[in-house]
């Protein structure tokens, strides 16, 4: 079960109004909230554990490279988001929400992290039991005073924006994520990477492939 959808690329992207955040190369982590509960589960794009002792104890033990994040859910997103989701009226009639922030560090690559790094928690998605993943703009409105994933650009998705992200014209490492629709329309995503970064990545792939091989 993938606990957050694929993201294609732009290749067969709508041309239409988008809001273009910042791609962060980390990990996707989800965080799972209750009215009666609290926050109570959490995991990567494909696992969940409970957010027990017990839980993250085995979350520790299967992703020892993401061992911080608990705590730093707690430090800076945990009480801000479920303030939003007690006491704002778009939310007080939703039973259950799911969080979903990113994972890095300043030299985070390509899933790796080092251990070394200060680390962070950038919220990029939120869903609601009653509406899904919401749209881009009202995730903007509502969740802007915290630590989410930087707006880019916001305006329609033209081939010429898409060829500027991946000649590194923006302020950005791995790329972008522009989403458009909103709640009650059809919600799309599409990614576009700099050509910096897939030259990374293959440089990187190529050269762990060599090792393996020697």
């Amino acid at each position: 079960m993938l606990h957050y959808p694929k993201i294609p690329g732009s290749k067969n992207a709508p041309l239409q109004r988008c809001v273009a955040f910042e791609k962060y190369d980390g990990t996707n982590l989800h965080w799972d909230w209750d009215r009666d509960f609290g926050w109570h589960a959490f995991g990567t794009r494909r696992d969940s554990f409970n957010l027990t002792e017990e839980g993250i104890d085995q979350f520790r033990q299967r992703h020892a490279h993401l061992a911080e994040c608990v705590a730093l859910f707690y430090e800076t997103l945990a009480e801000p988001l479920e303030q939003i989701f007690r006491e704002q009226a778009d939310y007080k009639r939703e039973q259950s929400c799911t969080a979903f922030a990113e994972f890095f560090g300043p030299n985070s690559f390509a899933g790796l992290h080092q251990a070394a790094d200060p680390k962070e928690l950038r919220l990029f998605d939120v869903a609601t039991e009653s509406s899904g993943l919401l749209g881009p703009a009202r995730f903007v409105d509502d969740f802007a005073g915290l630590p989410i994933a930087r707006v880019v650009y916001q305006g329609k998705l033209t081939g010429k924006f898409a060829d500027d992200v991946r000649q590194g014209k923006y302020d950005i490492d791995e790329g972008v994520v522009c989403k458009g629709g909103g709640d009650g329309e059809a919600h799309w995503m599409v990614k576009i990477k700099t050509d910096a970064y897939l030259a990374r990545l293959k440089l990187a792939f190529a050269e762990r492939w060599e090792d393996y091989w020697e």
